[in-house]
């Protein structure tokens, strides 16, 4: 299969769901005019189809290796990678001061989604590198700025995330990682981390980890957590990679998916000359961490709809390529291509309508992030209730719809040389990773629904009110919305967590609900492909009238209490 870059759809929500023209509007984003979203849009898509996804099999299929502490990626991905850094494709969000060009990140993201859907595993370089520049933007000092950022902007250094201990994975506050002050403004790192991603590898000639640690005498739990800047290589005086600064792989997992990218297991400090920077205050750690988490949060949930585009495509060519059986109620017992039976149609149709609606969520999300960046509070403070729904919706969609297209494969699916399979087995860490799913619930519930005491939370839905009204199922869904986060606000810890996530996912589908009605009025209202408008309005209406009331049902789940959860001992679960 060829991967086709989805570039109409792309322009379409930019245009209606973005609305990246206004963004183009303001000094900060002027660079974004037509002919350079244009390019980028076309660019990108062929970047991805010509370097990435040739790599995507030998990437599954190879993996990365791990020997002696060093990794060595897949044949071909040094270049592809050293294309990526000369084309300019990680600066597109970067301060101009270091090398960026401060475009949206709503443009950006078309780049992640076409690379994602490419090749999601070697994509994950490309993804925790901007989180890490957001988190010197944010706090780190301007030295760490200069010295740092250039390269992280262009990518010709990566950057980590490194969180989990294996005493450590949700519960951060766990971590045993240490940091002792050496008086000079450095500190001796010392401790392993697990699951670290890119955590090494030969496709630069430097890495920056910035690395969660506890210094001596920290107080317990998350609130003693500190940020250090941790590289691999120790800088000579003119910025060049110098003396190693003893941090070390000393594995790699092996996986289900995503085998191009190597899964780290890093330990710091064996002979105790790790050196790291304390990137904001001393016990500011998880504040400058989840400025990084919130912006790999999005990029996360962009993955779902990245692969779920991946394996809609490889579904629909072989759904129209593969006859078999005749239509029902057909005169002619002439066998058909198998996308002409309803039930192949159905899956094929629900695909479409996910994905369509899990990318204009992730879409639109960029674009508050992009108003938030102009000063707009209201949008900011709309983004931090829409990211835990932009995570684990998108992730959700990527599994639903990557084993869908397994499904309709039949038992060719099931086959790993089709390739149905290496989407569903690289979709399913997404639920997992940057915070589970369910600790995304737990976040909705817990912090975002009582933002500026519920007034984000109940300006969102007066929007998708005033601007959806006709859309009796749409409406239904909002109205217990309502209920849900009322009657969530009024009970108990355990009653609220029990809920949690099927109130995520009624609200996901709210949202997306209202995205999609924007979108079948601008499909009905425009000129263009038909084929692409007749689409986008059948997939829209499919959502709006079968996905939306699917959810409907949910709001059971989400009132229910606890007690049943809890109506036997954890031993019978095992009975």
């Amino acid at each position: 299969m060829t991967y086709t870059p989805p570039v109409a759809e792309q322009r379409f929500l930019l245009r209606h769901i973005v609305k990246l023209d206004e963004l183009a509007g303001h000094n900060a984003y002027a660079e974004a005019t037509p002919d350079v979203v244009d390019a980028i849009l076309e660019g990108a898509g062929q970047f991805a189809a010509g370097e990435f996804a040739p790599l995507n099999r030998i990437g599954d299929q190879v993996g990365s290796k791990w020997s002696d502490g060093r990794v060595i990626t897949p044949p071909g991905f040094k270049e592809a990678y050293r294309a990526y850094v000369e084309g300019g494709w990680g600066t597109l969000t970067g301060p101009a001061e270091y090398g960026g060009q401060e475009l949206p990140l709503s443009l950006a993201s078309v780049v992640m989604e076409d690379l994602g859907s490419a090749n999601m595993g070697f994509s994950l370089i490309m993804m925790l590198s901007p989180a890490a520049v957001e988190a010197l933007k944010w706090h780190g000092t301007e030295e760490q700025r200069q010295t740092w950022m250039p390269k992280l902007v262009t990518g010709e250094w990566n950057g980590t995330m490194n969180l989990t201990e294996p005493q450590a994975g949700s519960d951060v506050g766990a971590l045993k990682t240490r940091a002792v002050p050496q008086g000079d403004g450095s500190y001796r790192i010392k401790g392993q981390k697990i699951f670290i991603t890119f955590g090494e590898h030969d496709l630069t000639d430097n890495i920056v980890h910035l690395v969660l640690a506890r210094t001596p005498d920290a107080p317990a739990g998350s609130r003693g957590i500190s940020l250090f800047l941790v590289p691999k290589f120790r800088l000579k005086t003119d910025g060049s990679p110098g003396e190693f600064n003893d941090v070390r792989c000393v594995s790699i997992e092996h996986k289900m998916g995503i085998h191009a990218s190597p899964t780290c297991v890093m330990s710091y400090g064996d002979h105790d000359d790790c050196v790291g920077w304390l990137v904001g205050e001393e016990q500011g750690g998880m504040r400058a961490m989840f400025t990084m988490m919130n912006n790999a949060r999005l990029n996360v949930g962009l993955q779902g709809v990245s692969v779920a585009e991946a394996a809609t495509q490889r579904a629909v060519a072989y759904a129209r390529d593969r006859v078999q059986s005749a239509k029902a109620g057909s005169a002619t017992r002439e066998p058909v291509a198998i996308i002409e039976h309803a039930d192949v149609r159905r899956m094929l149709m629900r695909m479409k309508a996910l994905t369509q609606a899990a990318r204009a969520l992730a879409y639109y999300a960029a674009g508050l992030t992009d108003r938030a960046h102009l000063g707009d509070e209201a949008a900011q403070a709309r983004v931090d209730l829409l990211t835990p729904l932009v995570k684990a919706y998108g992730t959700d969609v990527g599994v639903e719809v990557t084993s869908l297209g397994v499904q309709v494969h039949g038992g060719m699916g099931y086959i790993e040389e089709t390739g149905a399979a290496q989407h569903y087995r690289d979709a399913r860490i997404s639920p997992i990773y940057e915070g589970t799913n369910g600790i995304q619930a737990a976040d909705l519930v817990g912090r975002k629904l009582g933002l500026e005491g519920g007034a984000v939370f109940a300006s969102l839905l007066a929007d998708i009110r005033a601007d959806a009204a006709s859309e009796a199922a749409l409406m239904a869904l909002v109205d217990a919305c309502e209920d849900i986060a009322a009657h969530l606000a009024s009970v108990d810890a355990d009653d609220r967590m029990a809920g949690a996530y099927p109130f995520l996912t009624i609200l996901s589908v709210a949202v997306c609900g209202w995205l999609m009605a924007i979108q079948f009025r601008a499909a009905a209202a425009s000129n263009g492909d038909p084929a692409f408008l007749a689409m986008k309005k059948a997939s829209a209406r499919f959502y709006l009238d079968q996905i939306v009331p699917e959810a409907g049902g949910l709001k059971a789940a989400a009132m229910a209490p606890a007690d049943i959860l809890y109506a036997v001992k954890k031993e019978a679960f095992a009975a």
